[in-house]
């Protein structure tokens, strides 16, 4: 049984209070939906002028003249020739039909015009088709617009406003243009990331889990099984939707995407003799909840003397890191279950050769005394497991000298999951390895940062690998961040002189 409370107003008035009889007055009269299956929605037995003219037979004392004349002025408006009138639906394409339903929503002249999925199950050209007559239409008639619609690309061009839902809840609500360059909501970021269209180069992966069934919903955030960033008071309430910044609501606990880390003027320098070099020279840098950073630029230009000061391998001569809003200082935040991890670039120095493997997975939780012996293999064998890993006793007895390069970063990755980190930094990971090696490596953690929803800084030189896995990118240049924005930003329009030379370098052979 079907429950419908809460309040609905249009011009001042609160609709849900009203009588059917009223309301009836001003549906499709002041208020029109244009339905999302056509072929579903029109009746086969009736012509297309008869199912057109109801609206008008309904509320306005036309002659049939009249009406004839009004149907055919509102068809040649949605750009579908007058003669098609007398045919039934059947005999319409599926973009024809659209229109035909656009013209019976738009007969009686509207003040608010409902849009449901307008382009489900349309070709390219007709959703363009749509998309420019629904954009000229609302132009030259100035209705009020709501468009239903899972095709963000549609929705990026047709809208000012934004509102994303997840499971019976609006969950952000913002300006368009806001919305889509910094979501700050788990599952609209997660939208974008599975959106094609924005981002032409970028590998998809969509949300990981699955949302909720039917039946009674969830007692908390019904996203939490889904989060990144999910703790324990997700559990005990729904979050509201509430501003965290202006113009701007989002219904979350944490109030939006958690920054995970923050570094404020990071300076690092080495003496080389009686030389100073300065290897990190004021570098600014945040990293979201579930967010893949790539911090890119040639050899020597800093990066993973930036990586290894963030993670604390490294002391800063100058400037803070924090992580989750707590200054990092003496290690704590690698010694610890949900902390942040570093995947170092060459795993035959970072593996001990003379460890065996199940030994070099589990020794971080053998450092913070983490439960049992048991409960540290258990949690090593999953982390091994998860990398794609054999299980079997030889080798996890197998020392570290006897792996291949592949097999060696895959512990080393297993190393540094092991403690489920919300942040692991990547340090030029696959650097070392043949080209199928670095495809797979580069895809399974992509695929286990998707699936677990950690975080990841991934430091490299390779733009291409860059550009498939990043949701934001800092360029650096001589120990200086140069540039930073979105994948597509940096990519598709670099600002910065230094980022516009190395991209041409990097894709003169190559798209």
């Amino acid at each position: 049984m079907c429950a419908l409370r809460g309040k609905f107003f249009f011009e001042g008035v609160n609709l849900l209070d009203l009588p059917e009889q009223e309301i009836r007055k001003r549906r499709w009269n002041k208020i029109a939906l244009v339905f999302q299956n056509s072929l579903e929605v029109l009746n086969p037995v009736l012509t297309i002028a008869e199912q057109i003219g109801e609206p008008i037979w309904t509320h306005e004392q036309l002659t049939a003249e009249e009406s004839d004349q009004r149907i055919i002025n509102v068809l040649n408006m949605v750009g579908l020739d007058p003669d098609w009138r007398t045919a039934y639906p059947h005999q319409l394409s599926g973009g024809m039909r659209q229109r035909v339903l656009l013209a019976m929503a738009l007969i009686c002249e509207p003040e608010l015009l409902i849009v449901d999925e307008p382009t489900t199950a349309l070709d390219a050209a007709s959703k363009n088709e749509i998309f420019q007559l629904l954009q000229n239409l609302q132009k030259q008639l100035g209705f009020a617009m709501i468009l239903i619609s899972h095709d963000v690309a549609f929705v990026s061009q047709l809208t000012s406003l934004v509102m994303t839902m997840y499971s019976g809840q609006v969950v952000e609500y913002g300006r368009t243009s806001d919305v889509l360059k910094n979501p700050m909501h788990c599952y609209t970021r997660g939208l974008l990331n599975s959106s094609p269209q924005f981002f032409k180069y970028k590998d998809l992966w969509g949300i990981s889990g699955e949302p909720p069934g039917e039946g009674s919903p969830p007692q908390g955030c019904p996203f939490k099984p889904r989060c990144c960033q999910s703790s324990e008071s997700c559990e005990e309430s729904r979050p509201e939707l509430r501003y965290v910044a202006l113009e701007r609501q989002v219904a979350c606990h944490k109030g939006g995407i958690e920054t995970f880390l923050k570094a404020e003027g990071i300076k690092r320098s080495y003496r080389v003799g009686q030389k100073v070099i300065e290897a990190v020279r004021g570098a600014d840098l945040e990293i979201r909840s579930g967010e893949v950073v790539a911090l890119v630029g040639e050899s020597g230009s800093g990066k993973s003397t930036l990586a290894h000061t963030l993670v604390g391998v490294l002391p800063a001569d100058e400037g803070s890191v924090f992580f989750r809003g707590k200054k990092v200082e003496n290690h704590w935040a690698t010694r610890m279950i949900g902390g942040m991890q570093i995947i170092f670039q060459d795993p035959f120095s970072a593996t001990s050769h003379r460890m065996q493997v199940l030994d070099v997975v589990k020794e971080p939780l053998d450092i913070i005394k983490w439960k049992s012996t048991e409960e540290r293999n258990e949690a090593a064998c999953r982390a091994l497991q998860a990398v794609r890993l054999p299980m079997t006793l030889d080798f996890l007895q197998r020392y570290c000298y006897s792996l291949s390069g592949g097999q060696r970063q895959r512990v080393a990755i297993a190393r540094a999951l092991v403690t489920k980190p919300n942040l692991v930094i990547a340090d030029e990971i696959t650097s070392m390895l043949d080209p199928s090696n670095q495809a797979n490596i580069l895809r399974e953690l992509k695929g286990l940062q998707n699936k677990f929803g950690f975080a990841m800084l991934y430091i490299t030189h390779e733009l291409h690998l860059a550009r498939k896995v990043s949701d934001k990118v800092y360029v650096m240049h001589e120990g200086e961040i140069v540039e930073k924005g979105s994948s597509s930003d940096i990519f598709e329009k670099p600002e910065h002189l230094y980022t516009k030379q190395l991209f041409k370098e990097a894709f003169s052979t190559s798209g």
